[in-house]
């Protein structure tokens, strides 16, 4: 009876126990079915958000980072995550403990090999900092519209992981014997004769890093970093402005001398197209011009739908709503009048959105129209229309020319008369 408490008792540790680890998935918000690459974006927010360094007031912060790199240790390595899949918390830790490389790293050198800078932050005193890293992005004016999430990629620089990096294929380095790992070494130069002075200059045999090494990184040639093409994801937010700027902390240039700087991407709208996936469904609406939160339009009209009316016409808007413009018959429009169409323009950017702390206004759409005269008429049609306009010309028509006030005929004046008066 006492063997059987024991095995119950020890069976119900053992449950607890796995009760309290957390998922790994959960910890980094993602489901199992989540790709490498999601993963390692996860890990990049994460570990920045609870990097102790950023979170000076916060006890619990230091844990939650050492958690979320225990996460991407454990899920990043293709057979880690397989036998975490399968066993879980304790299939991890018999592998540990037969000498598998099942973690147990130091979560500040993970997070120096993603953003440089020895594991912290880029507050501490004498701590270098990468320069900040500037790429453009081209938007369509319908992703500017309707806001959207999507990816570019760029040429980054990253720590080598094949060397971590220090260089070395055995990851094994050694101070340089020519300085002394000081990275500068002292020269004698003859100015003249008698004449002798030192010179620091930077140690030629370790490039001043005060370090050698024995074994060449393959991965890298010995550099410690390598160049990757490099996916960011990138949310575009209804409304903003073009060459609005969206800063990514400490996502540009990595190396392991200097904590990377902030990758800059600048949003600028390109030109449009019936043709491509930035308009899928072949709006007409991908012709909008637009300044700040207005936008512009141009329509076209007829000699007839100008002068006499009776039309309609339906604009598909960039999120795909109609906009119907229009004039009943005996109104006319005016060649290069321009109509305002109240909220019909660009969303007007804030912060929150169109959420419950805000309701997203618009702008306005004007619309300037065009009159297109024909080239020339039929003969049948332009002897009716000239008697017609000659008909109400005589009973109600205006005279353009009598109404200005300008002379009927020019006034020629003589040459010699203004000789005379000057006489």
């Amino acid at each position: 009876m006492r063997l059987l408490k024991t095995i119950l008792l020890s069976l119900l540790t053992l449950a607890q126990i796995a009760l309290c680890a957390e998922d790994y998935y959960k910890v980094l918000g993602l489901d199992k079915q989540a790709s490498e690459r999601q993963i390692k974006s996860a890990y990049r927010q994460l570990s920045k958000k609870y990097h102790p360094d950023k979170n000076p007031n916060d006890p619990t912060a230091h844990d939650k980072f050492v958690l979320v790199a225990e996460a991407y240790e454990a899920l990043s390595d293709a057979e880690s995550r397989q036998i975490y899949d399968q066993y879980g918390h304790e299939g991890l830790k018999q592998r540990k403990q037969q000498g598998g490389s099942g973690g147990g790293h130091d979560p500040f050198d993970l997070f120096s090999r993603f953003f440089g800078g020895g594991g912290h932050y880029g507050n501490q005193p004498g701590q270098r900092r990468g320069h900040n890293v500037e790429v453009k992005v081209p938007i369509s004016l319908r992703d500017f519209y309707n806001g959207r999430t999507t990816e570019f990629q760029w040429n980054k620089q990253e720590i080598c992981e094949a060397c971590e990096g220090t260089g070395a294929a055995d990851r094994v380095v050694h101070t340089c014997q020519t300085c002394g790992g000081r990275g500068v070494r002292t020269v004698r130069q003859q100015l003249a004769p008698g004449m002798v002075t030192q010179v620091q200059m930077q140690c030629d045999a370790c490039g001043g890093r005060g370090k050698s090494i024995k074994h060449r990184c393959s991965a890298c040639g010995g550099e410690r970093v390598v160049r990757k093409p490099t996916l960011v994801s990138l949310t575009v937010q209804r409304g903003m402005a073009d060459g609005s700027r969206v800063a990514y902390e400490n996502e540009a240039d990595a190396s392991p001398d200097y904590v990377a700087g902030d990758l800059i991407v600048t949003l600028f709208e390109k030109e449009p197209g019936l043709e491509g996936e930035d308009n899928p469904d072949k709006v007409d609406g991908v012709f909008f011009r637009r300044k700040g939160d207005d936008l512009f339009w141009r329509e076209i009209l007829s000699l007839r739908e100008a002068l006499m009316g009776d039309w309609t016409r339906n604009i598909t808007h960039l999120d795909g709503h109609v906009v119907r413009l229009g004039r009943k018959r005996g109104q006319v429009v005016q060649p290069g009048h321009v109509e305002t169409v109240a909220g019909e323009g660009m969303p007007k950017w804030d912060e929150d959105g169109d959420s419950v702390y805000h309701k997203t206004e618009f702008g306005n759409l004007f619309v300037e129209y065009t009159v297109v005269l024909p080239d020339q008429m039929d003969s049948g049609m332009e002897k009716e229309l000239w008697a017609l306009f000659q008909k109400w010309r005589a009973k109600k028509g205006v005279d353009l020319h009598k109404d200005s006030g300008r002379p009927e005929k020019p006034v020629i004046h003589d040459e010699h008369e203004h000789e005379h008066e000057e006489l």
